[in-house]
């Protein structure tokens, strides 16, 4: 039977008392997480989202309250009160900050019973994801859980704390709003009342935070949800977060610094870390060429070198082949790792095919020879030639990869990675922060057969390259700047076009006719004619910076109630299908056949 909270008032969390406490009588309130009976004496572990206290039900002390607590199981709700005392020598926790007392019960209320849950409420459970999920509410008991969602909450006052000081407004903008090309697809939601015509979620604020500052209010931010509808991983959900920032009248270094400062006020509040700034700022060709990927992990070395011009004319016909094709060819020193047997070789061959490698390539150094199949092939001066450039001594094996050089960069980027972690390079507690700058203003589409905006069609290109927009638009680069970290990208912005007649030039460069831009973008063109300030910002993937605070391998672990990686809400089973009614109302037929 369970009982009404009645005139009971709480006084502390299961987390405040300690010696200090002793002799008082408390209110304590929360769910039980272990039950132990010892001859008598029921001991019982109350845990609320701020700890544990242990209470004590002594049949000597109150009969009758102790026989009620033989009730008592796991993950019921109670409401104890009672006398806070020492607990007896040699019987006090050192690992519980309320391990010096206990609370003696004289009155004990169940106020729910529970059944016995799936998992139990601990940090170190061995249960499926998908377990976890589908019982999240449960799941967010745990300690760990409960620290991440109050270390975001910790982190977005911060967030709020800092820009508030810096004179940014916090401002909404819609949810239901026009679908525009960001990227990747929309989530559409049918009009009832315009039969036939469709709103789109936001992939992000973009085009409504360059109206405001086109409306004058010089500095926005918001805490903001956004929805894109793309094949999901670790790092990605159909809804995220963003904290999403525009100033007007600033370039690059302004809204750098106001971007590091507020990264660095989150990590003071969460972490009590102070870090170091300005962070290091490397181009994107720098990046590409080192790293082999935009969002470098500094942690570590292992960079890569090109070596097409080595062995362009060697030999190896693969590796000249490719690079007479327009292909390049890059190698990583693997430093000591000569012992790796044939299988690990094999997998890591396997691993890089996951990036269209056809191949990898391998050299074993040893003491007098170079151990590999291709080895052969290379003249004295070639081995020599590569022995520099890729500090090559004995004990290490190199690795290479020859291809077009998006796949090439790819391919080894992304095996650095894998080695990084796999040789315990990347230090956990280290974070290292660097700015990727001047991103190319274009790529080729394939299969498209058009340009494409590397970033978004909004973003300013240099000024020195604009004379290149109507005859080179690939060797373009652009105002877009990304903060990484530990090699994930954790923000991203650019500096806006803010005069219409360079948009419109950017519209056209990218395939579209004035109707198209005038049917998707009229309005941003209009404003721009207007009177824009030069603009620009930035906006933080909340998710993932929050996943790399709290130590987390997934930002499902920070998200209150994520989705699965095929967009399931396996607590609220969505999606799920809708009524007849509803349907008809929107005028909308289901023909999945």
């Amino acid at each position: 039977m369970t009982e009404p909270l009645g005139d009971m008032r709480r006084t502390h969390h299961c987390c405040e008392l300690g010696s200090e406490n002793v002799g008082n009588e408390v209110v304590l309130m929360g769910w039980v997480q272990r039950r132990r009976d010892h001859g008598g004496v029921i001991f019982i572990d109350l845990r609320d989202h701020n700890g544990l206290t242990q209470v004590v039900f002594n049949p000597e002390h109150n009969s009758a309250v102790h026989e009620k607590a033989h009730d008592i199981r796991g993950e019921f709700v109670i409401a104890v009160k009672g006398k806070v005392e020492h607990r007896p020598d040699g019987m006090t926790n050192p690992d519980l900050v309320t391990g010096e007392i206990e609370v003696m019960v004289n009155e004990l209320k169940i106020l729910n019973k529970a059944q016995t849950p799936p998992f139990m409420i601990e940090d170190d459970i061995d249960v499926s994801e998908s377990i976890r999920l589908q019982h999240r509410h449960i799941d967010l008991r745990r300690p760990k859980m409960q620290k991440n969602i109050i270390t975001r909450h910790k982190a977005s006052a911060a967030i709020r704390n800092y820009m508030n000081k810096n004179g940014f407004f916090d401002i909404e903008t819609p949810v239901l709003t026009k679908s525009t090309p960001e990227g990747a697809r929309d989530y559409l939601v049918p009009s009832r009342i315009s039969q036939g015509m469709f709103y789109a979620l936001p992939q992000s604020p973009q085009l409504f935070k360059q109206l405001l500052m086109i409306s004058g209010f010089d500095r926005y931010y918001q805490i903001v949800r956004c929805f894109r509808d793309e094949d999901l991983r670790a790092d990605r959900q159909p809804e995220f977060t963003q904290v999403d920032m525009e100033m007007s009248f600033v370039g690059e270094e302004d809204v750098m610094a106001i971007a590091e400062g507020l990264v660095s006020a989150v990590f003071k509040e969460v972490l009590d870390i102070t870090l170091d700034t300005p962070f290091k700022r490397i181009t994107y060709a720098e990046s590409m060429d080192r790293f082999g990927l935009d969002r470098p992990d500094l942690r570590f070395g292992l960079e890569l070198k090109d070596i097409s011009d080595i062995v362009g004319t060697s030999g190896f016909k693969l590796f000249a082949n490719v690079v007479k094709k327009g292909g390049m060819v890059k190698a990583l020193n693997a430093k000591g790792c000569e012992n790796f047997s044939r299988k690990e070789i094999d997998d890591l061959t396997e691993f890089v095919g996951v990036y269209r490698a056809k191949g990898l390539a391998w050299i074993k150094v040893r003491e007098n020879e170079w151990q590999s199949p291709i080895a052969k092939f290379f003249t004295d001066e070639e081995k020599q030639q590569m022995t520099d450039r890729l500090n090559m001594e004995p004990g290490d094996l190199i690795f290479f990869v020859a291809d077009q050089p998006k796949i090439t960069n790819d391919a080894l980027g992304n095996l650095r990675n894998h080695l990084g972690a796999k040789l315990g390079l990347m230090d956990p507690k280290e974070f290292n922060f660097v700015w990727v700058t001047h991103f190319p203003m274009f790529e080729y589409d394939e299969t498209e057969k058009r340009y494409q905006a590397l970033h978004h069609p909004f973003t300013s290109p240099l000024e020195s390259d604009c004379e290149l927009l109507e005859t080179d638009p690939l060797a373009m680069n652009s105002r877009a700047y990304d903060m990484v970290l530990n090699g994930s990208e954790i923000g991203g912005g650019s500096i806006r076009i803010h005069q219409k007649d360079l948009q419109i030039k950017v519209f056209k460069a990218l395939g579209m006719e004035k109707e198209e831009y005038e049917e998707k973008f009229g309005f941003l063109v209009a404003a721009l004619d207007s009177g824009a300030p030069p603009h620009g910002g930035l906006a933080f993937g909340l998710d993932r910076l929050m996943a790399i605070l709290c130590g987390g391998d997934s930002i499902r672990e920070v998200i209150p109630f994520p989705k699965t990686q095929k967009g399931a809400c396996l607590l609220t089973d969505a999606p799920s299908s809708a009524a007849a009614d509803q349907l008809m109302e929107l005028s909308i037929k289901v023909d999945l056949e």
